[in-house]
């Protein structure tokens, strides 16, 4: 029933004090699963370099009685590198705006700061999940984890390998193949191709749709069922879900991450990734730049880092690339 007629309703007060709480709700999580995996070293130079050795693959080992000692060879390290990426993120707060009461927080440009900070560190994990090449120079680009990816990839048709070219010390963007969905085998056959490379495969980094795709492999007839006990009188819980995959070539944890769900160019790829084989490597961690001049009735500042993601072995990461990362057809 409508109110009666002249009844003052609090849509037309205007002194009414506003309410606001004072929790402040963040839509976007600041979880980077990568680069919480796969840990921070520092480096002292914009481009950091490493060495990978391979072993030599087993072979017939017999040696006659008595026989004279011949000597192979020694095979030289690969020399590879990639360039540190500088990141930032600015804002801007007016003093008066700094001094009032603000709901949700306790001074606005300490908050804004936070937030630029989580933002930052998002765009790390961005960095490493882009199908990038590395670029030298001025406006240097760390080359992501697809432009790395040669010997353990499932790719669709036309897709193509790039890679580290020792030519020109920087890596080489991968090319797109057709699209398809994520299926088991996909799964079991880059998995495989790990194995047989000496990879340890620990983590599983795919998009969201992608993860619930994955948790459909429940339902294939070669997969054993969950079973729980149910305690009569309690609560029970419908479950759907699974985070662990454990196939004919070992165990891995497969993960959703949220930064591989802003776009369709990183969710295409789901990534399995031997976390020792991998690191970032900062220049300089974020921090905020405390030369910022003051011109104006108003704080300025700046966040800013700068690094690089570090491969150590190509043969610890495997992309299982060309999927429909966001819905069943995109």
């Amino acid at each position: 029933m409508a109110a009666l007629a002249n009844t003052f309703l609090t849509s037309a007060a205007k002194g009414n004090r506003e309410q606001l709480s004072d929790v402040v709700s963040r839509i976007t999580p600041e979880d980077t699963p990568i680069l919480t995996e796969i840990g921070s070293d520092s480096v002292m130079g914009s481009h950091p370099e490493w060495e990978t050795i391979d072993l030599a693959a087993p072979a017939a080992n017999v040696q006659a009685e008595g026989d004279e000692y011949s000597f192979n060879a020694s095979t030289p390290a690969v020399r590879v590198g990639n360039y540190t990426q500088i990141m930032r993120k600015t804002g801007i707060v007016s003093g008066t705006q700094d001094a009032v009461d603000n709901a949700g927080r306790a001074e606005q440009l300490k908050y804004q700061k936070l937030m630029r900070g989580l933002e930052l560190k998002k765009d790390v994990e961005f960095s490493i999940v882009s199908n990038v090449a590395s670029v030298g120079g001025t406006s240097r680009v760390s080359g992501g984890l697809p432009s790395w990816a040669t010997t353990n990839v499932s790719r669709g048709a036309t897709g193509a390998n790039g890679g580290y070219s020792s030519g020109t010390g920087l890596t080489v963007a991968a090319t797109d193949g057709t699209q398809r969905a994520f299926t088991q085998a996909l799964l079991d056959t880059t998995m495989g191709l790990g194995f047989n490379s000496g990879a340890n495969f620990k983590i599983a980094s795919v998009s969201p749709y992608v993860k619930s795709v994955f948790v459909t492999f429940m339902s294939n007839s070669n997969v054993a069922t969950f079973r729980y006990a149910v305690d009569s009188g309690k609560n029970n819980t419908v479950v759907s879900n699974a985070d662990y995959y454990e196939g004919p070539f070992g165990r891995i944890k497969v993960m959703p991450n949220r930064v591989q769900a802003v776009s369709a160019g990183v969710a295409r790829n789901a990534f399995l990734l031997d976390s020792d084989m991998l690191s970032w490597l900062w220049l300089r961690k974020i921090s905020s730049d405390p030369d910022v001049a003051k011109t104006g009735d108003a704080e300025k500042f700046v966040l800013i880092g700068e690094g690089c993601l570090k491969v150590k072995n190509e043969k610890g990461i495997g992309v299982v690339a060309d999927l429909f990362g966001l819905t069943a057809s995109t």
